[in-house]
């Protein structure tokens, strides 16, 4: 046994656990998490053996009503008067009770194995759940863990990113004032640039502006 399926099987002792399979919330879970083969054929054992032990309570329910049944028959018959036929449907009767009798025992005895039955399934199928989230979260952790560091670098790349482009844009501003100022205003008719500081573009503006009649 693996130290994480003990540890499981230990964290388990004395809990109440559900039937997995008639959990919404355990549905859910799995649905989410997507397929897997262990839990798909653990889920079908349990579901097979829930199947059986309401076969089983339905089938005794149906005879000992048909041995009621035939119990007030062989009340009626015994009222007849003797005859070969008579003692044909008494013996029928008899065997049928007899027989009915024997599967209300073999059924009883089958029902009272199910929950230890049902228990056991159930259990392999919530400690093969547990094993299965537990890999799933320590997968989940590692790329959490992964993702904060991508973040955390993206974070300083991005700072170094905007200082660099407020230092360029800076630079532009200085260098293009300082053009602006030895040039005059035709200095964008000099340059071909493609980049113009904002506060540039607004003073151009408003020398544009002043120059109009």
């Amino acid at each position: 046994m693996e130290p994480e399926e003990e540890a499981f099987r230990e964290a388990l002792i004395g809990k109440k656990i559900p039937i997995l399979t008639l959990d919404n919330q355990w549905h859910k879970l799995f649905t989410q998490a997507g397929a897997n083969e262990e839990i798909q054929r653990l889920e079908d054992n349990l579901n097979e053996i829930l199947k059986r032990q309401g076969k089983l309570n339905t089938e005794l329910k149906s005879l000992v009503s048909f041995k009621k049944k035939l119990m007030q028959e062989i009340v009626s018959i015994m009222e007849l008067p003797d005859s070969p036929a008579k003692e044909k449907r008494m013996s029928d009767n008899k065997r049928m009770i007899e027989e009915s009798n024997q599967k209300i025992e073999d059924y009883n005895d089958e029902l009272m194995e199910m929950p230890r039955q049902i228990d056991e399934a159930n259990l392999e199928l919530m400690l093969a759940s547990m094993r299965i989230c537990y890999g799933r979260i320590q997968q989940n952790v590692q790329e959490i863990n992964e993702i904060n560091k991508w973040v955390s670098d993206f974070k300083v790349q991005l700072k170094r990113k905007i200082i660099l482009k407020q230092q360029k844009e800076i630079w532009n501003d200085e260098m293009y004032n300082y053009m602006h100022s030895i040039f005059g205003p035709d200095v964008i008719d000099m340059f071909d640039m493609k980049y113009n500081p904002q506060n540039v573009l607004n003073k151009e503006k408003d020398l544009i502006g002043k120059k109009t009649p």
